[in-house]
């Protein structure tokens, strides 16, 4: 794991291109804090300025705990700087609070994902994939679309599938898509894209539930068939 002080003298558009490519959570406490002084003063780097007000604060608790005023008298921060550092604190506790407060949508079995996904694409013109990404209760972490076709369906591939799952953190997932034709039934290819993403899904440690199709004729599951094996 990344140092949580670590002093990491990268150019801010690297530190920017870096965090956006794999994660913020790659980054040390320092280095987020750099990002959000965005430029440094007085000969000094913004990342030498997180790192000494880290230091001097005591971590992050300890700065968290700085009125606004005291902030913005330290050497290289001022009421600018030390305005969006308060501010970015005050959303992670925010963020923080709505996270365990939220209570997340249950889905807990076949018909729990049909009466989602009915409504919302069943008399649909044209194919769409989503996917619900679940933690180890199997609550709903996030609903996303992972591709759009004509009437004759569209391209998919695992990475595509697996790429919202591993940023929501999940633990388990289901594939959802639709049949504007009307009928149900999964497709040859179906069958071999759910093979191939439930193979995925073992070598990251993601487990594939179900792929379910719905259709103005009904819903049928690619797991009761055989193509997608085990599940809780």
């Amino acid at each position: 794991m990344t140092s949580r002080l670590a002093l990491v003298d990268r150019p801010r558009p690297q530190l920017r291109e870096h965090a956006l490519l794999h994660g913020f959570g790659t980054l040390a406490d320092a280095e987020l804090l750099a990002l959000v002084i965005g430029t440094g003063a007085e000969g000094e780097s913004a990342a030498s300025i997180a790192v000494r007000l880290l230091s001097e604060a005591g971590g992050l608790e300890g700065l968290a705990r700085r009125s606004g005023q005291t902030l913005a008298l330290g050497r290289g921060i001022g009421a600018a700087k030390a305005t969006r550092i308060l501010a970015a604190l005050e959303l992670g506790k925010r963020a923080l609070v709505a996270a365990l407060d939220e209570e997340r949508e249950p889905i807990l079995s076949f018909d729990a994902v049909v009466d989602w996904a009915r409504p919302r694409l069943a008399t649909l013109p044209h194919e769409e994939v989503w996917l619900l990404t679940l933690d180890g209760r199997n609550g709903l972490l996030g609903a996303a679309r992972v591709a759009q076709g004509g009437l004759h369906g569209c391209a998919l591939t695992p990475r595509d599938v697996l790429r919202p799952a591993l940023r929501e953190g999940g633990s388990a997932i289901v594939l959802i898509h639709n049949h504007p034709s009307g009928d149900p039934s999964p497709s040859l290819e179906d069958v071999h894209m759910t093979e191939a993403l439930a193979v995925a899904c073992e070598v990251v440690g993601v487990e594939l539930l179900d792929h379910v199709v719905v259709a103005r004729g009904g819903a049928s599951s690619l797991r009761e068939m055989g193509a997608v094996a085990g599940g809780r």
